[in-house]
């Protein structure tokens, strides 16, 4: 059976976080996600195995607390 395809709102559930920051790892972090029409889709596969391998990593350098 194939995985089924699940919206921004479902992913952005399923990693708990909002939408707007569904949109903007597609924007800025290459998160993986398939343009169909105007919606995106996403296959948890493919997201839980971005987020493995560190595509969700905050690199920012305000993230760092030296002084």
């Amino acid at each position: 059976m194939a995985e089924p395809w699940m919206s921004a709102e479902e992913i952005a559930t399923h990693l708990g976080i909002t939408k707007d920051t569904v949109y903007d790892w597609i924007a800025n972090k290459a998160m993986p996600a398939h343009r169909v029409g105007r919606l995106w889709k996403f296959q948890v596969s493919e997201i839980d195995e971005w987020v493995r391998s560190g595509g969700a990593a905050q690199h920012a350098p305000d993230d760092k607390h030296e002084t």
